[in-house]
């Protein structure tokens, strides 16, 4: 459905995003991660046609957005960056003002996005009285009125409380149930985009550092949690049995290593144990690996 390739851009002579891709699969959810900088929302901009790349390209649906946006840009829905609206018109007038930018108003397309993400008692009233929760309900209702095959959202669920967070989650992925349809995302809340995303991506400094599915790593070598000491010859023990230490007293052992046996020779070398309890790898785990250095791009 979305295919980036080689993206590479520069604001001021500073690298923004170097040689970057990336695939998406129609009805994929699909996260985009990284600190702030990491070039994130560079990648939406460009595939958006609002930021022009010095190389590379991105399709949506085999149309390049670089040499026909328009078209390319039919079967999108977006929220990118902070969603403006007319504050001193009520949400329903900014819907229309909005839609006649893009071709016209359909009324009922309209009502039935607004029922859809739960508007209809206020979209009568005034933006400026909105909530965030309900400014970002509004945006979602603007991005889904395109009837698109391809929703792209920037940092969707910031600021939201953790009633607001589940309801977004639990809405994408039942549009996803229903429609089909597909979803590229940046967060930072890597706990939310483990619980929706099929696959995702990690940039540092421009660049693609990490990709894989969120299964994938979730069924890898697992983490034990060990609390002991003296921790030298804890440590010592673990390396020659061919222990990764991972830090905050999380190891892996290797998967023909009994644990029942690694407390025993830790035991046996003198080690007083106070905990040791399997841990499941969480994105989190894989992300601050990556961001660390413990990680090679893929």
């Amino acid at each position: 459905m979305l295919e980036a390739r080689g993206l590479t851009k520069k604001f001021g002579g500073k690298p923004a995003l170097q040689d970057v891709s990336f695939k998406l699969e129609k009805g994929e959810i699909y996260g985009l991660l990284g600190h702030n900088g990491a070039g994130k929302s560079t990648s939406l901009g460009i595939i958006l046609g609002m930021v022009e790349p010095d190389q590379g390209e991105v399709e949506i649906d085999g149309v390049s957005v670089q040499h026909n946006r328009a078209k390319a840009l039919r079967k999108v829905g977006a929220i990118f960056e902070a969603p403006a609206f007319y504050d001193y018109l009520s949400g329903w007038d900014n819907l229309k003002i909005l839609m006649s930018y893009s071709g016209g108003f359909d009324e009922k397309a309209a009502k039935e996005v607004i029922e859809r993400v739960g508007m209809t008692k206020r979209v009568g009233s005034k933006v400026r009285t909105y909530s965030h929760g309900m400014r970002q309900r509004l945006a979602l209702a603007q991005a889904l009125l395109p009837e698109p095959e391809l929703l792209l959202l920037d940092e969707p669920t910031d600021g939201l409380d953790p009633e607001g967070i589940k309801w977004f989650r639990d809405f994408i992925l039942q549009l996803r149930q229903e429609r089909g349809i597909t979803v590229l995302f940046n967060s930072h809340l890597l706990a939310e985009v483990e619980l929706m995303c099929d696959r995702v991506a990690i940039l540092r400094e421009g660049k693609r550092v990490f990709e894989g599915s969120v299964k994938g790593f979730q069924n890898e070598l697992p983490i034990y949690l060990l609390e002991a000491e003296p921790q030298d010859i804890a440590e010592k023990f673990l390396k020659n049995i061919g222990s990764d230490l991972l830090g905050s007293g999380r190891i892996t052992l290797p998967r023909e290593v009994d644990p029942a046996q690694v407390v025993e020779g830790l035991v046996l070398a003198g080690v007083k144990i106070r905990e040791f309890a399997k841990v499941r790898r969480s994105l989190e785990d894989v992300y601050m690996e990556i961001l660390n250095g413990a990680g090679s791009p893929n």
